[in-house]
């Protein structure tokens, strides 16, 4: 059986095993198609305001309801998808691409190196990480840049320290010293035998972040330092909603609030399934 066709019945295998990894995958795949084609298949323009359809609430013209401008919630909510999900991704990836590197060789090497990044990690680590995202947000400006910026860098540490460990544990083994006596360097020791085998504990991190991304922000937003209005983001949608949920208009931040959660909700059980599709020992 080829290399490709052996992985795809893996996936397979691992996705049908497990109902809620199925359920878990197939609420990212709606995710993933919202992101991509949210705002062509919204029902309504989602910045498009309509004073005579004011906050009504779900029907069958609006099926999550009107916001206080006469915005369909539904479209908002949608489109919002794109914005969260790109902005998590870019974040993550970041921190991934960084941090991953810099703890294989902080592990490998060890030494001053490791201490520097250590001493890197751990300052990152020593502030309540909102409250870092928030001081480098409100340093820079509240663009979406400066939000990609801020959520990649206080994910860094927790792929410097996934990937820290699993090198560190592993530089004295036996197929790692059978690979520098044949001639290895320890560039290509890193790539192709430590990094293979830190990818599964780092692609389980790489699920919770992305969670803790959208969570970050949305929150950012929600407190008026993420992404400005009138654009559609989950944050500002549950932000704006919140001062109606007195006065009876819940749906205003309720579906927003839903899709925020749900999105959470699937990128955490989806770290399992990741560990068990990249582990090598899993593909008997």
């Amino acid at each position: 059986m080829s290399a490709p066709r052996s992985l795809a019945a893996h996936a397979r295998h691992v996705l049908t095993e497990n109902p809620v990894t199925l359920f878990a995958a197939l609420l990212f795949a709606l995710l993933v198609v919202l992101a991509i084609a949210g705002p062509a298949i919204a029902p309504y323009d989602p910045l498009a305001s309509n004073a005579a359809a004011a906050l009504q609430p779900p029907s069958a013209q609006h099926w999550f309801g009107t916001d206080a401008l006469g915005r369909d919630m539904l479209s908002r909510v949608m489109v919002a998808t794109r914005l969260d999900l790109g902005i998590a991704l870019a974040a993550v990836a970041a921190s991934f691409v960084i941090g991953l590197p810099l703890g294989l060789a902080a592990g490998y090497f060890g030494g001053w190196w490791d201490r520097l990044v250590t001493r890197l990690s751990d300052t990152i680590m020593a502030f309540p990480l909102f409250v870092l995202a928030m001081g480098i947000v409100a340093a820079l400006g509240n663009t979406v840049g400066n939000i990609v910026l801020a959520t990649a860098v206080i994910n860094l540490p927790f792929y410097i320290r996934v990937a820290r460990a699993e090198a560190n544990i592993r530089r004295g083994a036996g197929w790692i010293e059978a690979a520098r006596l044949s001639g290895n360097r320890d560039l290509r020791i890193l790539v192709v035998h430590l990094l293979p085998n830190a990818l599964p504990a780092a692609a389980v991190q790489v699920s919770l972040n992305m969670g803790w991304a959208i969570l970050n922000a949305a929150g950012l937003s929600f407190i008026g330092l993420g992404v400005r209005p009138p654009e559609a983001e989950w944050g500002i949608l549950v932000a704006e909603g919140a001062q109606y949920i007195v006065s009876g208009e819940w749906w205003v931040s309720l579906f927003p609030g839903a899709a925020l959660m749900l999105a959470v909700f699937t990128f955490n059980l989806l770290g399992d399934a990741l560990r068990d599709l990249l582990d090598p020992r899993r593909r008997t």
